[in-house]
């Protein structure tokens, strides 16, 4: 009897003790994993520019203009007025212009570096007194001392077809977007003709304004560079117009919208 009550006293006690030892290796399990460093977070990736925006299409008549748009300007007077040359350019078949309708040659339309999308213009040949009203849906021309480009129909109704170049006034009359403010604005530089300098510029671009979306793409017969500052800030892209000394070109201050 008194062995047998030794043993179980014994075996009672070695359950404890063991017992006793779990919830100490707990305890310091947890201890551990308190005090244990956390892993040094991760380097954030770059962060993410999203691509330039589509322009929005601005709706414009077939032909460019409609009778409303002729008994408007015939009523109304321009709301500026500009002097300077135009020309005319064209396109292969398929090519959009910049407000993403497809380009028509046959269309009383036009190009400008400034005027909103959809503006309502005319354009009258100072040497001839032909005049022509329709509307902006592209971007150009970029060449310094030149207004406007115009299609082969638009060209044709100025007479500036066969002149190839002629002084015009350009008077604007109606414009879906204020001029003067807004706007989404970048600065169009080039034409490159060698597409390792436009690249090479390109790269000058993105070091010096980390902030802004800079990039190269091709034209017809040569390469672009385009610079939009953060926010397509009108500010900034005239400073850009201003101060830009390209390699070979020149930079010009555009309106995207």
């Amino acid at each position: 009897m008194t062995y047998g009550l030794h043993r179980g006293r014994n075996l009672r006690r070695l359950a404890v003790a063991a017992g006793l030892m779990v919830v100490l290796a707990g305890m310091s399990g947890c201890r551990h994993h308190k005090n244990a460093q956390l892993p040094p977070p991760q380097a954030l990736p770059p962060a993410y520019r999203p691509p330039p925006a589509r322009i929005p299409a601005t709706p414009v008549p077939p032909g460019g203009v409609s009778a409303a748009d002729l008994r408007y300007v015939a009523t109304h007077r321009p709301i500026l007025s500009e002097v300077g040359y135009a020309t005319w350019y064209t396109a292969p078949y398929g090519r959009r212009a910049a407000d993403g309708e497809l380009f028509n040659n046959g269309a009383m339309t036009a190009a400008n570096r400034t005027l909103p999308m959809g503006s309502l213009i005319t354009v009258t040949n100072l040497e001839t007194g032909q005049t022509g009203v329709m509307r902006i849906t592209d971007r150009g021309p970029f060449v310094r001392g030149r207004i406007v480009d115009l299609t082969i129909a638009s060209a044709k109704a100025t007479g500036v077809y066969r002149m190839g170049i002629a002084r015009v006034r350009m008077n604007v009359y109606r414009t879906p977007k204020p001029i003067a403010t807004g706007g989404r604005w970048c600065v169009q530089i080039g034409a490159f003709h060698n597409r390792r300098v436009a690249i090479r510029y390109e790269m000058h671009l993105r070091r010096r304004y980390p902030e802004a979306n800079v990039i190269e793409f091709p034209g017809e017969r040569s390469y672009w560079v385009r610079i939009r500052p953060e926010g397509d800030n009108r500010a900034m892209a005239e400073y850009l117009a201003d101060h830009l000394r390209p390699p070979q070109g020149h930079a010009f201050l555009t309106r995207l919208d």
